[in-house]
């Protein structure tokens, strides 16, 4: 079956937030983790039956998107998940959010990996909590948790430990033998642990395999929240439905107290959608790999080939972590969009000298993209 990924959708004229963030036009929005391809046909035929229902009232717990879950985490990730470990969410954001209030109190801290998705800090700063950086280090082309650092500085008072599988935005798809080290590491320390897993699916690195944190053992099962949600890897961010998997009884009774009243249930379309990007999604989400295999690898060389600029090679994602160091410029996020390129600046994921580069999008924007790069770098020749 053939899927058109260079198909360009107009959605300046939407409702887009990546699209409309720029005053400027010229500017390529090239920022936030959303792509511009259009969702596979399995989705938007699901919405389109649920729509000509033409009833829209409160939804009840979504087994079928429950049941599509759970067959889809055994066959892909020989995972097995029971239905009552499921808490169902509008997104992965409020989990982390609720798992920042419910399992630290405000005298105590969390961990987390740094550089980050910016929520993960944002989770700490809303909650008023202190909040520990893990530095990540490049090894042999791959952005790894330095937990060495980590250990001097802990008090006692740190019970929360945030990881990224596959990271974001460095892209690293862990190994077992580095995700038993962070385990260790929390049984060390006696923390929960938060593992956000959306990208699992998006992996480009010819066999690599993710494997999910909770499945390395039952003690790992026991302390972890995995937040999941089909959102990145078939563009529906914008109907947000995700999960979280806590399989302790009493670590789920307090997730779902914090929830009461805050978080609301989530959109019946949105389940809609869920339910058949996990059931149905998968040929298109194997042709958009390969699209974006081809994606990755331009932008590697590009970058790479430029002087003042680097980037290690992702492993999973649709994004890449320039390093601008080399550029000499005050802040590469604003000298970049001086230039029309709108990347995500890298002090929101804790350091200033990178920028994000999201290359979701059609070949020939990224060649326009790689075009303004050349120029941008060359103008500080």
């Amino acid at each position: 079956m053939a899927f058109n990924f260079d198909q360009r959708i107009d959605r300046r004229h939407s409702d887009s937030l990546k699209w409309n963030k720029y005053s400027d036009p010229d500017v390529l929005p090239l920022w936030i983790a959303d792509t511009d391809f259009r969702s596979p046909d399995c989705i938007i035929n699901a919405l389109k039956t649920r729509v000509e229902h033409g009833v829209f009232g409160y939804g009840s717990r979504p087994t079928g998107l429950i049941d599509a879950a759970i067959d889809r985490f055994e066959q892909r990730y020989q995972w097995k998940v029971e239905p009552e470990w499921i808490v169902v969410l509008p997104g992965v954001v409020s989990g982390l959010n609720l798992a920042m209030r419910a399992f630290t109190q405000p005298d105590e801290r969390s961990l987390s990996p740094s550089p980050i998705y910016p929520p993960f800090r944002g989770a700490a700063k809303l909650a008023a909590r202190e909040q520990i950086y893990l530095p990540l280090r490049l090894e042999a082309g791959r952005w790894l948790i330095d937990l060495s650092q980590a250990e001097p500085p802990l008090n006692g008072k740190e019970k929360l430990l945030l990881l990224c599988n596959p990271q974001n935005p460095g892209g690293t798809v862990y190994r077992r033998d580095e995700l038993e080290a962070q385990l260790a590491f929390a049984q060390r320390h006696n923390l929960i642990v938060c593992s956000d897993e959306i990208h699992c699916d998006l992996l480009l690195e010819p066999g690599a395999r993710h494997i999910p944190f909770a499945s390395l053992s039952e003690d790992a099962a026991q302390r972890s929240i995995t937040l999941i949600s089909p959102s990145k890897s078939f563009n529906i961010a914008g109907l947000g439905a995700s999960l979280a998997i806590i399989p302790d009884a009493a670590l789920r009774a307090r997730f779902r107290q914090t929830r009461q009243g805050i978080v609301p249930d989530v959109d019946i379309l949105a389940l809609v959608a869920a339910e058949a990007a996990w059931r149905d999604g998968d040929a298109w989400l194997e042709a958009q790999l390969a699209y974006l295999r081809t994606s990755r690898d331009r932008l590697y060389a590009a970058v790479n080939a430029l002087p003042g600029l680097s980037m290690a090679l992702p492993e999973a994602t649709y994004l890449g972590w320039i390093d601008c160091s080399g550029l000499d410029v005050a802040s590469p996020a604003l000298y970049f969009e001086k230039q029309g390129l709108g990347f995500s600046p890298g002090r929101d994921f804790g350091d200033d000298r990178f920028v994000r580069f999201n290359f979701g999008c059609t070949h020939a924007t990224l060649e326009q993209a790689l075009t303004r790069l050349h120029a941008a770098v060359a103008a500080r020749a």
